[in-house]
């Protein structure tokens, strides 16, 4: 591992080890990365002790994968030149995790950003850091920052919030505070009134924090390249007794500006409990106003309110640089990582084309609409599977026989026994074991213009011919002359003299509910001409179920004929046979399951080997 001095915590080397997946702070410290010009990103692992893996994210413009371990062991064993432990753990986590990071020999700074630790553990994690010589930053931190070279988590706010604070490379001050929310105000402040920040902490407002306003202090006056030194303390507690204390014991001899927040304490009539733990006086001695006249009488740099903080620190930089002790800083050139594209889009600055275009039904809202009617109205009237079907195939409403004629269509062609294509090759693959989608589709795909697929070559050939006025029997000479059947026509077993249950009974509803049925007469004035040639040669109820759809969508008064057309052209038609009989092959699967079917071997004698 790379040797660095006491007094640096993190460079533009150090390479963290995330514990727990907060996917938004890993970003965060990966474009501060970027931006600061980092060859390598600064998070080298996470551990995820829900889930090993890989975790994608950006550097720059780039992807890169991040490895997930389940445990801390594995990850420094992996990673042992990651010497810092960045601790998402929850408050009953974050003990237990960050003793054991402290007995690893390879971590040697930990960031604790859990809150409500308590008290007692945190004691005893800071004993134990201070015995092992270690770091924490924490609990109840954001964490902390060294300019153009590490952060640790959510610190310092958005990539605006760093470039404009100049934290893409190093300034020359110090700084530490107790609160993580006032750290990124004071990291502007300073940018403001300065040549920029060196490295800020937020140590924590727990009253026990892993490491204390002055012990960072006092490592920061060790640092050569840290000419100021800029701190914000709160009232309760006697942590700033012990910046005065180390002030006049020579530790910290560098200039000093300091504030203690919580002066407006003495406007109220009892003691006042601020937002962290330790912010409360307990007696005069841990007020605001006796601490800052404490420092100020031991030589810090006091403003005479917060508003002026700023100010001072400004005039205090200055006289360092007039008496020369601040080198200039070329500003380098600051890589801008691209925006995400999600965020590009909330703000409105990016536009980009959809990739698909729906216009059947959306979910985004708090109930899904089928063609911009919410389920719970077509429900409550009652539509059926018609209604549904006629909303996201045809985006329309249509009569309400409409709906009980495509029903009826569902139920009489939802299954014709075993023995045809699509329910064979059903059953087989059931038998070899397998599920029941694989053995839907085994069946499905068997649909064609051999097997159930004549419905829509039904409707063009019979639309085509009564539309170009041919007379029934000129259609048939017609297609006797091209060599084409006429699709529709024909049934292997099925006759004059021994009609089809299923077409008398769609004739019947068509004849009964539409106002008209042009197309279906028209296609019995040809089956009288074909069936007295051959009397098999009969309306089939793939025929019968075409024409009568035709006649439905052209007299219910829901669309025009090129509409009709169109749908037709589409294969809506056979989407309605494919529809009605998965409904059987599924019936087939299950029946298969059921009766404990073996593996099916055809057998040889059923096989003319040639």
């Amino acid at each position: 591992m790379e040797h660095r001095p006491e007094y640096i915590l993190f460079d533009e080397n150090t390479r963290a080890i995330i514990f727990n997946y907060q996917q938004n702070a890993i970003q965060r410290m990966l474009d501060f990365d970027y931006a600061c010009n980092r060859e390598r990103p600064s998070v080298a692992c996470i551990v995820n002790p829900s889930r090993a893996g890989l975790h994608k994210a950006f550097f720059g413009p780039s992807e890169i994968l991040i490895p997930m371990y389940r445990s801390l062991a594995e990850a420094t064993e992996k990673h042992p030149n990651s010497d810092t432990l960045v601790n998402f753990a929850s408050f009953r986590s974050a003990y237990p995790s960050s003793k054991e990071a402290l007995s690893l020999p390879s971590i040697r700074s930990i960031a604790i950003i859990a809150e409500g630790v308590p008290e007692a553990r945190a004691r005893e994690l800071a004993e134990r850091a201070q015995a092992y010589n270690k770091w924490i930053i924490g609990p109840a931190t954001v964490g902390g920052i060294v300019a153009g070279a590490f952060k640790i988590g959510n610190t310092a706010g958005t990539i605006d919030n760093i470039i404009a604070s100049k934290l893409y490379r190093k300034g020359h001050v110090g700084f530490v505070s107790k609160s993580g929310g006032m750290s990124n105000e004071m990291y502007m402040t300073i940018a403001k009134h300065t040549d920029g920040l060196y490295e800020g902490y937020a140590v924590g407002g727990d009253k026990y924090p892993g490491s204390t306003l002055v012990a960072h202090l006092e490592r920061m006056n060790s640092n050569p390249d840290i000419k100021m030194l800029v701190c914000l303390g709160e009232v309760g507690g006697e942590d700033e007794y012990d910046i005065i204390e180390s002030m006049q014991a020579g530790r910290i001899n560098k200039p000093l500006v300091i504030w203690v927040t919580g002066t407006c304490s003495k406007m109220f009539p009892a003691e006042v409990q601020f937002g962290h733990a330790g912010a409360r006086a307990d007696s005069t001695r841990e007020t605001a106003d006796a601490k800052n006249q404490a420092l100020r009488e031991a030589g810090a740099v006091v403003p005479e309110s917060y508003d002026s903080f700023g100010t001072v620190i400004g005039e205090t930089f200055a006289k360092l640089q007039a008496e020369g002790k601040v080198p200039e800083i070329q500003e380098p050139p600051v890589p801008r990582p691209p925006m995400d594209y999600a965020a590009a889009l909330k703000t409105g600055v990016i536009r980009k084309p959809a990739s698909f275009v729906c216009s059947v039904s959306d979910d985004r809202g708090e109930e899904v609409t089928y063609n911009k009617t919410p389920l719970s109205k077509l429900l409550k009237d009652n539509v059926g599977v018609g209604g549904v079907i006629s909303r996201l195939w045809f985006q329309r409403e249509l009569p309400s026989y409409a709906y009980r004629f495509i029903e009826l269509v569902l139920q009489v062609v939802a299954d014709h026994g075993p023995a045809v294509a699509g329910a064979h090759n059903t059953i087989v693959t059931s038998r070899a074991g397998k599920d029941l989608i694989s053995s839907l589709v085994s069946g499905m795909l068997t649909i064609g213009p051999r097997f159930g697929g004549a419905l829509d070559g039904a409707a063009q050939h019979f639309t085509y011919a009564y539309d170009n006025e041919l007379k029934p029997l000129d259609f048939v000479k017609e297609m006797k002359a091209k060599g084409t059947n006429i699709q529709g026509i024909g049934h292997r077993i099925k006759s004059v003299q021994n009609p089809d249950i299923r077409v008398t009974l769609i004739k019947e509803f068509a004849k009964k509910h539409f106002p008209s049925t042009p197309i279906l007469d028209y296609a019995l004035d040809v089956e009288a001409i074909t069936t007295s040639k051959r009397n098999n040669l009969i309306l089939n109820v793939d025929g019968c179920i075409a024409v009568c759809f035709v006649d439905m969508m052209r007299t219910c008064g829901a669309f025009s004929p090129e509409e009709s057309d169109e749908f037709i052209q589409m294969g809506a038609l056979n989407g309605l046979f494919v529809l009605g009989r998965s409904i059987g092959l599924m019936a087939h699967y299950l029946d298969q399951k059921r009766l404990q079917q073996p593996l099916y071997r055809h057998p040889w004698d059923d096989i003319a080997f040639l």
